[in-house]
């Protein structure tokens, strides 16, 4: 290599006189892009506006002018509240496609160090956990949006009153709490047209503006409360003016067939108060499968909710539980497949490492996730994972970690560890007569791998959180070796551990394998801190073997199913586009054929019908992108070669041999500096480094437990405050594996 390989950044691709003709669909991108938040924030402005009489108005304008259709109001509702949502969807598919899956563009920032409201925490010890600028401002517009709109709605309210002819202040008062609950009830409505899009795991919307699972299900949770909050002093204020007129249990059974209903009303409010008395932090974490199961009433929460509204008012909110039905149909049916396990290994530590079975085509990048369900131990639960393996280890393959902490994962250890038993005391020939299967959802995760656009990375794990880190590591070494774009130059890994019986963790990645002398052009430092240990221990030196051999029932040739939103941006695309055609044409269809004939006027049937427009179009038009999506992989997987995937076992296998060797022999060559009994000191380490790296944008990625976030986040708050000139600025970004 030459002298001058060591002192530039890593493998940036040259540009060549036809690297302009690349720029183009880039420029496009970034045009739709643009397009995109000018529809989103036009949309977010016409509902912050709504409680403002020219917007009002204005509303009431477009209704008239589109309410001759044969849609009716329903149609104008649809066109001012969800239609922009789904133009945006359909903006994100396009981008999405002229993006592609090409090489990652990383290129260093040469104007220096520069803040990022994403990256700059704000809050860290709070109920929100860490918060960046960027969600802040965000929690700050919605909670002015609620301010604002409950002032000037209940303004509104007494100038409304006279026109009820309330006979003394009794009456004034109850008829006030309704009005008031009315507002509520509105303005919870418009909380949740944003409530389901986070938690559409393949969504197009999340791909587009790269905003993983992970942390789009903390903004579900925000949102969940503030939403849940607002429907339930809607039923109270009712409720309580309802009393004072004494006609409570009247109006709480009272079905209307034209204006809202009650009942309906009533039930889907318990549905909501179940789901969201159980998402409560301390019952969540206490019995997980209560919150899971009762989370399922959202079915009946949606349903009773359009019964008790109608079509038009629910389809303010329509937009964003359309795409939810969209995402989680598509999920179903990945989710039927039996996926093959390539090879179980258990380690000492209580970890257990699984390799699956995938497609070549299923793409994913190194910070991804899946969710798993082993069916020989449950029907019912799926648990993330984040995965351990890079998409550049093999096209048909990934790995995962799982720490076995709780009864799910002892009963999957267990049965490897029996199946391991079994494969050493029977005949080759039957060995492979009983075998774990395994179903998946995935792989999610980020659009793009931002790890690669960061020169200097300071990655922090907590425990089983090096699973991600892993994955990082092995995608910088293999870009690195096949010289493939891959900014970072500078790694350091703090890994936090309770007993150094997780230190063979480390031994699931062979750096020298993957890159021979990495050290010559990549600096990476290791600091492992073992917790619960004062000292190394007498076997000290030896590198820990996994508690059984690895168990590889072989390729039976059943992948994971790339009918996955992330899994091929044309036929998800195509499969969004035709299930929103289908459902205007469901709707046409039905106002033809059903509702404009017989004169059909009752609220919460017409709230009953479109909610059932809406499933038929995701299974109907929908279920045909599906079929043929499913027909397109089968011929294409059909020409794969399912011996890759059973070389990559062996292959695993041989890689971990080789490291031992390594580091039996005293050959690897990164520092690995092991500390007992100590935490690690955030400050002095993060201070060092920015301080060794110069005016730098240090990439700073955490994995573990809360209190690790939290004082990671805080550390990189108090540097970036406390900088001088150009001194580093530390960027907060992590990987939470709670979900």
């Amino acid at each position: 290599m030459g002298e001058l390989s060591s002192q530039e950044p890593l493998l940036l691709e040259k540009e060549d006189e036809f690297d302009y003709l690349k720029k183009i669909p880039l420029l496009v991108s970034s045009t739709i892009k643009v397009i995109m938040w000018v529809i989103f924030i036009a949309w977010a402005a016409f509902i912050f506006g709504l409680p403002t009489k020219f917007i009002d108005d204005l509303q009431d304008k477009i209704i008239r002018a589109t309410e001759g259709t044969i849609f009716g109001i329903a149609g104008s509702t649809f066109l001012i509240f969800s239609f922009p949502i789904l133009m945006i969807a359909f903006l994100a598919i396009i981008r999405l496609l002229l993006t592609g899956e090409d090489e990652p563009q990383v290129k260093k920032n040469a104007k220096g160090p520069k803040f990022r409201l994403w990256t700059f925490p704000v809050l860290v010890d709070g109920p929100f956990g860490v918060v960046t600028a960027a969600e802040m401002i965000g929690v700050i517009l919605f909670s002015v949006y609620i301010v604002w709109a409950v002032i000037m709605y209940n303004i509104q309210n007494l100038d409304l009153l006279p026109m009820f002819h309330a006979r003394d202040m009794k009456e004034k008062s109850a008829l006030l709490l309704e009005l008031a609950g009315l507002r509520f009830g509105f303005i919870g409505l418009m909380c949740l047209a944003f409530l389901f899009l986070p938690i559409a795991r393949g969504s197009v919307l999340l791909r587009a503006i790269d905003i993983p699972f992970e942390h789009a299900t903390r903004y579900h949770v925000w949102l969940g409360h503030l939403t849940m909050a607002l429907f339930s002093l809607h039923g109270l204020f009712y409720v309580i003016g309802w009393a004072m007129r004494g006609i409570l249990l009247e109006q709480l059974l009272e079905w209307k067939n034209v204006g809202v209903a009650n009942l309906p009303g009533v039930i889907s409010l318990a549905a909501g108060l179940l789901m969201w008395v159980t998402s409560l932090p301390g019952l969540r974490r206490k019995n997980f499968e209560l919150f899971f199961y009762t989370h399922q009433l959202y079915v009946v929460f949606a349903v009773f909710l359009a019964m008790h509204v109608g079509d038009f008012i629910f389809m303010m909110a329509g937009a964003g539980i359309f795409l939810f039905m969209l995402d989680r149909f598509l999920r179903f049916f990945q989710s039927r497949k039996t996926v093959d396990i390539l090879s179980a290994t258990c380690f000492p530590c209580g970890t257990v490492e699984l390799v699956i079975s995938k497609p070549a085509n299923l793409h994913y990048n190194a910070l991804g996730w899946i969710f798993l369900q082993i069916r020989e131990l449950s029907w019912l639960q799926w648990h993330p994972f984040s995965v351990s393996s890079s998409p550049l280890d093999g096209k048909h393959h990934l790995a995962i970690l799982i720490k076995v902490l709780g009864d799910w994962t002892e009963k999957l250890k267990g049965n490897i560890l029996n199946l391991s038993v079994e494969q050493s005391e029977t005949e080759p020939l039957l060995q492979h007569s009983r075998k774990i299967t395994a179903s998946v959802e995935g792989p999610y995760g980020h659009e793009s791998p931002y790890h690669l656009t960061y020169e200097n990375l300071i990655l922090v794990a907590g425990g089983i959180g090096i699973s991600p880190f892993l994955a990082i590591l092995s995608d910088i070494l293999h870009r690195v070796n096949d010289s493939r774009p891959c900014l970072p130059r500078n790694i350091l890994i703090v890994w936090a551990i309770k007993n150094s019986d997780e230190l063979p963790l480390l031994e699931t990645i062979d750096m020298e394998a993957i890159c021979p002398l990495f050290s010559e052009k990549l600096n990476l430092e290791i600091q492992t801190f073992v917790t619960r240990e004062s000292q190394p221990s007498l076997e000290e030196g030896k590198t820990p073997k996994a508690m059984h051999p690895s168990i590889s029932p072989g390729f039976k040739g059943c992948r994971m199913s790339g009918l996955v939103g992330t899994g091929n941006v044309v036929w998800s695309g195509l499969y969004v586009i035709a299930s929103t055609i289908g459902l205007v044409i469901t709707v046409a269809l039905v106002h033809i054929f059903y509702i404009n004939p017989f004169n059909v006027s009752y609220w919460w049937l017409l709230g009953l019908v479109m909610f059932g427009c809406m499933c038929g179009s995701v299974v109907i038009f929908g279920g045909l992108m599906i079929a043929l999506w499913h027909l397109w992989e089968s011929k294409t997987s059909s020409k794969e070669e399912p011996e890759d995937a059973t070389k990559k076992v062996g292959t695993l296998q041989q890689q971990q041999n080789e490291a031992s060797l390594h580091k039996n022999f005293g050959e690897a060559r990164y520092v690995n500096s092991i500390r007992y009994g100590q935490r690690p000191d955030f400050q002095e380490i993060f201070g060092s480094h920015a301080k060794s790296w110069g005016s730098v944008d240090i990439g700073v990625i955490v994995c573990g437990p809360p209190t690790l976030q939290s004082s990671v986040a805080k550390e990189c708050r108090r540097h970036n405050l406390q900088r001088r000139g150009q001194q580093a600025i530390l960027h907060f970004n992590s990987h939470s594996f709670d979900l």
